[in-house]
């Protein structure tokens, strides 16, 4: 009951909020609030990964029933990330199906986001169980998208709705010319295979408008907002009178 979601913001082309993504802080009793890299690692040893995932999906999924009765939130999005545990566990697909069936969350305002160096070990399984879900309603984004080591081609195999550009192409926009043809070619070729790209690590108003010039559509970053705990998050991207 330590590990608690936080949020940050997922905006649209003119500043409209579209969503967020759910990000796991650890609220330890001594040290106070950690964030992953005093903890993922460890659990990865430790092999319980896996309940992390399901706890902060759990999390995001009440949060989404929630804002499922409001006006103003009842369309956002939220993005989940899951490992390579979870998704090549045999009752992955099952597992998912309960959570959303025991919070009432809608599967169309859930998005899943997994890494390239996940797809390594069995793609197959991935496409069996990505497709699945799809056919719920979930969506599925590529994380730090172009820093992994995996063919282009399982691009055209996975049922993707979503790529991101990783922080490390974006934090030298404009000037470094080789972030800038590294995220021209991905917004190029996203558009060509009919997937929405999001930019991640969008910090200054010249990230933002390199990244629109170059036909991005979706952006995240403190630009837009840090990560905040529900509450906080609820009262500075919510009017007044939604806030929950």
């Amino acid at each position: 009951g330590e590990f608690v979601i936080y949020l940050q913001a997922q905006t649209g082309i003119d500043g409209t909020l579209e969503g967020a993504e759910a990000l796991v802080r650890w609220q330890h009793p001594q040290r106070g609030l950690l964030g992953p890299g005093h903890f993922i690692d460890i659990a990865e040893r430790c092999g319980l990964v896996e309940l992390m995932d399901l706890a902060t999906l759990r999390q995001g999924c009440e949060l989404l029933a929630g804002w499922a009765g409001h006006t103003q939130c009842s369309e956002l999005s939220l993005a989940v990330n899951i490992s390579a545990r979870l998704l090549y566990k045999e009752n992955f697909v099952e597992l998912i199906t309960r959570t959303l069936h025991d919070t009432g969350a809608n599967p169309l305002r859930l998005k899943l986001e997994i890494t390239e160096s996940l797809l390594l070990s069995d793609k197959d399984k991935a496409v069996l169980h990505m497709q699945a879900l799809r056919k719920m309603g979930i969506r599925f984004s590529i994380d730090d998208f172009g820093t992994g080591y995996s063919s282009m081609a399982y691009l055209q195999q996975l049922p993707l709705d979503q790529l991101k550009i990783d922080q490390s192409f974006v934090r030298d926009l404009p000037e470094n010319t080789g972030s800038l043809a590294i995220v021209r070619a991905i917004l190029a070729m996203a558009d060509g295979l009919g997937l929405e790209v999001i930019a991640e690590g969008v910090e200054t108003a010249a990230h933002q408008q390199a990244l629109r010039e170059n036909g991005c559509r979706h952006f995240q970053g403190y630009l837009f907002g840090k990560p905040l705990n529900v509450e906080a998050f609820e009262a500075a991207m919510l009017p007044a009178t939604e806030v929950l």
